[in-house]
């Protein structure tokens, strides 16, 4: 995945997270639809820690001369997990 892809994948989660924000306050008379969203936020939010941290991975690599594309996606547990 390049650069890009990963940059417009974020995109397009950032966007969907928009969208699903936008709908808590519609979704606040069906229980049941909000927690779908919830659920369905959640898992936007640690898809685009992954990307982030993709793309980080990528740019690390890239700056040490080393090849960018070695960055791999790391699972979501090892991301969610990763302390600053």
């Amino acid at each position: 995945m390049t650069d890009e892809q990963v940059a417009d994948r974020i995109e397009r989660l950032v966007a969907e997270e928009q969208s699903l924000r936008g709908r808590e306050q519609d979704d606040r008379r069906d229980p049941s639809a909000l927690d779908t969203d919830r659920d369905r936020l959640d898992a936007v939010r640690v898809e685009l820690d992954r990307c982030w941290d993709l793309l980080r991975q990528r740019r690390a690599l890239r700056d040490a001369g080393a090849d960018p594309d070695e960055a791999e996606a790391r699972d979501a547990d090892t991301v969610e997990r990763y302390r600053q």
